[in-house]
């Protein structure tokens, strides 16, 4: 195959899978979610500082906080999904390492990192506050879908792809993908739009296992797939 054949079976490629994510992002059918986007999980209250640290360095809080403006703008609906504590932790389980870690900074600390009328459960500002979005907490639990009214909210909406963003990619954001694509969801995550740490280990659940339960594109691509429905 010669060089000219091999780049105009590139563009090809491309513009097929540029038409398809378009496609399936209209947005009448779209919603955003971002997954704890909170101060008590990424900003200044967060609990795990090593995850802090890798929000900031990437700038991922402005990448998503741009997206969210951009499906504002296109039609699309953004959904925050939140972990939220009551301040006695009643209806909270600790039966995993990562919530009895949580539990512990109560104990130590008097309140949780996410406890209902603190900062921590606020979300951070870079995502914006628009009266159109829509916000569903939970009391339990590492993902948003398992036990709220997200699923249910969604389909009121007329909503058949979501597009994840928020942290952490081997945790909350891993389960969000992986029961959005098992209620039927058309699953789009944007790569610069989440974070995990260590960060060579969130890249390589993308790489290895996200890329085959989601359309994994960059926020540029996104981007440009709204703008082509204005």
């Amino acid at each position: 195959m010669t060089d000219r054949a091999v780049s105009k079976a590139v563009s090809e490629a491309v513009s097929k899978e540029a038409e398809f994510l378009r496609r399936i992002v209209e947005p009448a059918q779209t919603a955003l979610l971002t997954m704890e986007l909170q101060q008590g999980v990424v900003g200044s209250h967060g609990l795990f500082p090593a995850l802090v640290d890798e929000v900031a360095r990437t700038g991922m809080l402005a990448t998503v906080g741009g997206l969210c403006a951009a499906a504002r703008d296109a039609g699309a609906r953004v959904v925050h999904c939140t972990a939220e504590s009551r301040a006695d932790g009643a209806g909270a389980a600790t039966n995993c390492k990562i919530l009895a870690l949580a539990a512990r900074r109560r104990r130590e600390q008097g309140s949780g990192a996410t406890d209902r009328g603190t900062p921590g459960v606020l979300l951070v500002p870079e995502l914006g506050d628009d009266p159109r979005d829509i916000v569903v907490p939970r009391l339990h639990g590492m993902t948003p879908f398992t036990a709220t009214s997200l699923d249910q909210i969604l389909r009121n909406l007329g909503v058949t792809t979501v597009v994840a963003t928020g942290v952490s990619v081997n945790l909350g954001v891993f389960g969000m993908v992986l029961t959005a694509l098992d209620l039927g969801y058309q699953v789009v995550l944007v790569r610069d739009g989440v974070a995990g740490v260590p960060p060579e280990y969130a890249q390589a659940v993308i790489d290895n296992s996200l890329t085959l339960i989601s359309t994994v594109v960059t926020s540029a691509e996104l981007l440009q797939a709204w703008k082509s429905w204005a």
